[in-house]
């Protein structure tokens, strides 16, 4: 039957394909009549996982001529849902909040797409709609939760805000725990046939009182669904490929053990991915190796450790653990390019020139033998001094300066730069924040991320050119809809720009922005306007790295992308079409479902530190920059705390503020004090609410900047208490930021650890957040 379905799909699909039943298939296909209940089944599985549709007459058609769009959703907080299609030619499409129907965060679902307006363009900048007519397949069928009493049933608020549903459960069984009142919970999901009631589940284990130690962390752990334990078959697999490299594994490979190689990663990291090396060649040129750790060799299709890295996707890297794709035997020991031992690795040579120009690319498998490990405050500071003697450190300073010259290139040619500062939290031995670190993307982390960036791109050129399936990193230019909406922000703020369509328009507007108070709060209206980076077989380029060609090659620890492609670069294995699509779609999920998982990590133990604050009664004043405002308040960032929150009117107590909807600001009746976009103000936290997981500041003393750009005065203003309605700003209505502690770079390059890349980034700091986008769209 498995033969069948492609056949099936394939008729569908040709030009002169008239709608037809199962007979009529069955002799359009050339099958004998003892086939036709092996082509039924076909049928109805695939009209189950939304491949084709069934209209009237028992006639079979493609999904998307009857306008039935399969793909997977994304949720937001208000409920409302945003259809990623399984074509990547079709845009997504917007599904109101009543149309969602019991579709939950992240499931596959057919969509009916709703007519377009008559009269309206087809490559107008309106918003597709449409309904959720079915879902397909539950991305996930347990939740975690706090357990309630109502009046007559027992019910859970999700820990989920995407989940607006309260969860029915009965009387729980013999757990080996009671069951308390405010408890977390893990619900499995059983039933829910309408969105007109609530969904139905079971309670299957007790996690504990939220406040009780571990039970934030296990929260999350269940939650996104991580495993705290490898299978013992994969342990098993992992123990006896053994901890050393062999005289055996070096066939066939080129040795450079006598090569100055060095790695460069944060200083907690174990799982060393790659390593570089420069030496300088004839005629001016640089002779640049990019190592990166030869997973493939020991993981092989068809084994345990690679259904069960398949499976994981990628590791994730909470706040106060890692949870590994691969077993540590291998991600922090045998393929870990660890100092003073041989390690494996595939290896990328360049020949670049003195202007930082790639002239020749070669790629063979290697076996080297690291001499230095560096961390980037170690690499940094031999940076910032002039060079010893050691011809390690003199290394540094020379792949410094190519760096820059290929950044620089590499900007020049449409690069976009999103670069923002991140923050890593620090917990002490009982999992309280101990403090939060300011990091910024210094010369030590571009030095790497130019190396990984140029690996990535010859890769991806090189599978294009072998003509091998494989997988690639995909970016989509922004939907022109959402450039044209931050296109008239900007003027509103009296920024000026051009057509930001063209990538070279939208560079100087981001240069405009870094030279102005207000650029940082407009630089993350134009990351809500971007795309969510994933992986797909088709190489669709990457608008944020400005590149036709990309892909992810130098992370296979921690990555099952990169493994992949590594196997479709060397073995010729990567895998038929079909199922490299599935996994394609799959770790794109894994991606999304990590970062999360990470943003959440972090949140519990922010939402502890600030209750902690307020319970003393002495909260600290943080800086925080305003980024949006509204009549019933305004929204900060405040990087101190890795975060964004509201600043709710009713908690100003200087002044009554009204909001002025015409120059989108507020202005104090008494003081005439303003307070507008860009503003840098002083905050305290003022209510935490783990339900919503939302964070509330009220003022503390304010250190306001104000911006160049004032918008033009206009008569009159929009009078609105805080707590009432009132008239929108003109222009588009701006997202609400996501929830406190939200993740804020954009996963983009890739080059370097997941958590962290903006376009071009490739930092290996992983605690990092996402800037305020609709719907948390993260690169």
């Amino acid at each position: 039957m498995n033969d069948l379905k492609p056949r099936i799909e394939a008729a569908l699909a040709r030009k002169d394909y008239l709608p037809a039943n199962a007979p009529e298939l069955l002799r359009l296909l050339r099958l004998p009549p003892a086939r036709r209940p092996e082509l039924q089944r076909a049928l109805r599985e695939l009209e189950q996982v939304g491949r084709v549709a069934r209209i009237k007459g028992d006639r079979y058609i493609q999904p998307r001529e009857a306008d039935l769009i399969p793909g997977r959703i994304r949720m937001n907080r208000q409920g409302k849902g945003f259809l990623d299609p399984d074509d990547p030619g079709l845009k997504e499409i917007t599904i109101p909040e009543s149309a969602t129907g019991t579709a939950l965060h992240e499931d596959r679902v057919l969509v009916r797409r709703d007519v377009r307006p008559r009269g309206l363009r087809p490559d107008a900048p309106e918003p597709l709609t449409g309904e959720v007519v079915r879902v397909l397949e539950r991305r996930r069928t347990q939740f975690v939760g706090t357990l309630q009493r109502g009046r007559q049933f027992l019910y859970v608020i999700p820990d989920d805000p995407r989940i607006p549903h309260d969860l029915y459960v009965p009387e729980p069984r013999d757990l080996g725990r009671p069951a308390r009142l405010g408890d977390k919970v893990v619900v499995e999901l059983k039933a829910w046939e309408s969105r007109h009631t609530n969904p139905e589940g079971e309670i299957i284990e007790v996690l504990g009182a939220p406040d009780a130690e571990g039970v934030d962390m296990l929260s999350v752990l269940r939650q996104y669904d991580l495993p705290l334990h490898f299978p013992k078959t994969v342990l098993q697999e992992a123990h006896a490929i053994g901890s050393t490299v062999t005289p055996r594994d070096l066939a066939g490979r080129v040795d450079c053990r006598r090569h100055r190689v060095i790695t460069i990663d944060p200083d907690d990291a174990k799982d060393f991915d790659d390593a570089i090396c420069l030496e300088r060649a004839a005629n001016g040129h640089w002779r640049l190796w990019v190592h990166i750790a030869d997973v493939s060799h020991y993981v092989k299709p068809g084994t345990a450790l690679d259904a069960e890295a398949r499976k994981r996707g990628n590791s994730t890297y909470l706040v106060d653990r890692v949870i590994p794709m691969l077993p540590e035997a291998l991600s922090n020991e045998l393929c870990s390019l660890k100092p003073q031992v041989d390690r494996l690795t595939k290896c990328v040579e360049f020949l670049i020139s003195h202007e930082g120009r790639v002239l020749n690319t070669k790629f063979y498998p290697a076996v080297i033998h690291s001499q230095r490990r560096f961390t980037y405050q170690e690499a940094l500071a031999i940076l910032e001094r002039k060079p010893t003697p050691d011809p390690i450190e003199q290394m540094l300073h020379q792949v410094h300066e190519l760096a820059q010259r290929i950044r620089r290139l590499r900007f020049k040619h449409g690069s976009l730069d999103l670069d923002f500062p991140e923050s890593k939290i620090r917990l002490d031995e009982r999992g309280r924040i101990l403090r939060i670190e300011k990091t910024v993307n210094d010369v030590s982390h571009q030095l790497i991320e130019e190396c990984m960036l140029l690996a990535n791109e010859a890769v991806a050129a090189r599978l294009m050119q072998l003509g091998r399936p494989a997988v690639y990193r995909v970016h989509e230019p922004p939907d022109e809809r959402r450039l044209q909406e931050y296109r008239e922000d900007l003027l509103s703020h009296n920024v000026p720009c051009g057509n930001l369509r063209q990538p070279a328009e939208v560079q100087k507007v981001l240069a405009r922005l870094n030279t102005l108070p207000i650029g940082p709060a407009l630089k993350i209206g134009f990351l809500k306007s971007l795309m969510r980076a994933r992986y797909a077989v088709e190489p669709l380029g990457h608008y944020g790295l400005a590149k036709k060609k990309y892909t992810h090659f130098t992370s296979p620890i921690r990555r099952y992308a990169d493994l992949v492609v590594h196997r479709a670069l060397f073995d010729q294995k990567a895998g038929a079409p079909s199922a490299l699509k599935e996994t394609a779609e799959h770790i794109s999920v894994t991606e999304r479902n990590s970062a999360d998982a990470e943003r959440d990590s972090k949140d519990v133990k922010l939402f502890a530190f600030l209750n902690a604050q307020l319970k003393s009664g002495r909260p600290e004043p943080y800086p925080a920059l305003v980024t949006d405002v509204r009549n019933f308040g305004f929204f900060v960032d405040v990087p101190g705390l890795a975060m964004s929150g509201l600043v709710p009117l009713s908690l100003v107590e200087e002044d009554f503020f009204v909001f002025d909807a015409a120059r989108n600001l507020l202005v104090g009746r008494r003081t005439r004090r303003m307070i507008r976009l860009g503003d840098n103000v002083t905050v305290q936290v003022a209510k935490v609410d783990r339900f919503k997981k939302q964070v509330d500041f009220r003022l503390a003393q304010t250190a306001r900047t104000r911006s160049r750009f004032t918008p033009p005065a206009r008569p009159g203003f929009s009078r609105h208490a805080p707590q009432h309605g009132g008239a929108k700003p003109p222009g588009p209505k701006p997202a609400r930021p996501p929830r406190p502690g939200g993740n804020r770079s954009h996963s983009v390059s890739g080059g370097g650890r997941p958590a962290r890349p903006t376009p071009g980034q490739v930092s290996r700091n992983r605690q990092t957040r996402t800037a305020p986008a609709r719907n948390n769209t993260a690169l």
